[in-house]
């Protein structure tokens, strides 16, 4: 039913270019009787305390990414807002059962994209975008089609619709008390408190305010608070209950700057490559290479992917026009567990100044992974051993699992008989000997997405 009204909203703001055009249609109650008075009674002492981040052993960031792609597929029904965290593990098991998964509560890397492929449809639908809030500095997701009209307010930023029946605002506040505030946000005037959790760094508050429903989200650095305010109209709650939580969710008051947004793909990406052919032949990592709108190799221009294994985790990329290029010489055996290894890659401009050379870091291959993990922009990079030949390739993962589960090394090694098989299926021979791998061998690899 909520994935139906959402393609409601769609078709509504294509034909009519407003929110209201589709109010009469769309909106309807999503409480019965008994859950709207759970909705609006005074938490308990223990709802106040109750750690977010203590839910399937999660941490905080990552649960509420999970969260996020979760209510857009409508498995909550008729839950209010604050009934829907304590239900998140029962979505995940359904999730996976839905997928013909085991149901462990558990999502597996593979698992944890698919959950966030199939939010892709309802989230278009309403013209869903992670921004970064230039005058907050948070992170967060946004219905744009929903919101049209932004501005400036004096401590952040505001997006509203047409009418004002939506509004998300975010706000700064410098040498500020989280617990100060806290307090202060459930005595606003004409607002009647639903659920409020107060956390050692954040708060979530959820209610009524005189005529709308509002969802808050507050996190603290230092001295220094950031968050967002969500209000809508109660006629449309059926609508907007689900896109509110997904917004409190995806907010990010302190994001990682290395780093993108929970669960989803950076809209440029830098990555390392390998010269694998004297014909233009790159050898990288497959996520790097995914969903590219152009891909660029600085000092030599477009390279087009012409192969991709995500079995294996490789990409082949093509350079038209180069020629003469050296390829990297491929080690005979996969390096074994302990062996040290010289890891060749070009740093992403975050983590190294803004020229495209190849930088040398030493890691050790351990049962899980490259250790320590190489700094951003290394996936794809070249793992070199003491012959100077390619032992593997770099693949450097975000960790998404969600539940109790170890999480995955963040950097791992594709072997190098991995790399063998890959590259003769696409008909290329490895090179076995030749000069010694050097930095002009690997390349940096800039991905554009959509």
């Amino acid at each position: 039913m909520r994935a139906r009204i959402l393609w409601k909203i769609s078709l509504g703001l294509v034909l009519a270019g407003s929110l209201a055009a589709i109010l009469p249609a769309a909106a309807k109650p999503t409480k019965s009787g008994a859950a709207h008075a759970k909705a609006h009674a005074k938490p308990s002492p223990s709802e106040n305390t109750r750690g977010a981040a203590s839910n399937n052993g999660l941490p905080e960031s990552r649960r509420l990414a999970i969260q996020a792609d979760i209510v857009w597929l409508g498995g909550y029904g008729e839950m209010s807002v604050e009934e829907i965290n304590a239900h998140l593990l029962d979505q995940i098991k359904a999730f996976q059962r839905r997928n013909n998964g085991k149901e462990t509560g558990s999502l597996t890397e593979q698992e944890r994209a698919a959950l966030a492929e199939a939010a892709k449809a309802p989230q278009a639908a309403v013209g869903w975008q992670l921004i970064d809030d230039s005058a907050t500095g948070a992170r967060l997701g946004v219905p744009e089609r929903l919101v049209p009209k932004t501005s400036t307010t004096r401590t952040g930023s505001r997006w509203s619709s047409a009418q004002g029946q939506v509004q998300i605002e975010t706000f700064r506040l410098h040498e500020a008390s989280l617990s100060a505030l806290f307090d202060q946000e459930k005595k606003v005037a004409k607002r009647a408190i639903g659920s409020s959790v107060l956390e050692s760094n954040s708060f979530l508050i959820t209610g009524e305010q005189r005529l709308k429903k509002f969802v808050e989200r507050v996190q603290s650095s230092g001295g220094e608070l950031r968050g967002v305010t969500i209000l809508y109209d109660q006629a449309i709650e059926g609508i907007m209950a689900p896109i509110a939580l997904a917004v409190a969710d995806t907010f990010e008051g302190f994001p990682d700057p290395t780093a993108p947004p929970s669960g989803r793909r950076r809209g440029v990406e830098y990555g390392s490559a390998i010269v694998v052919s004297s014909r233009g032949d790159l050898l990288t990592s497959a996520q790097i290479a995914d969903d590219c709108r152009s891909i660029t190799i600085p000092g030599f221009g477009h390279a087009d992917r012409v192969a991709a294994d995500q079995a294996s985790g490789l990409a082949l990329l093509k350079l038209y026009g180069a020629r003469n290029l050296a390829p990297m010489p491929l080690a005979a055996n996969t390096a074994d567990s302990g062996a040290a290894l010289t890891l060749m890659g070009v740093a992403d401009p975050i983590a190294q100044a803004s020229d495209s050379s190849a930088t040398r870091v030493d890691a050790q291959l351990a049962e899980r992974g490259l250790n320590p993990a190489p700094p951003p922009g290394f996936s794809g990079a070249a793992a070199v051993d003491g012959q100077g030949q390619l032992a593997g390739v770099v693949e450097i993962r975000s960790p998404m699992m969600a539940g109790a589960t170890a999480a995955m090394p963040r950097a791992t090694l594709i072997p190098a008989g991995d790399v063998r098989a890959f590259l003769l299926a696409h008909g290329i021979t490895p090179a076995q000997t030749g000069v010694a791998a050097t930095d002009q061998l690997v390349l940096r690899v800039i991905c554009v997405r959509k």
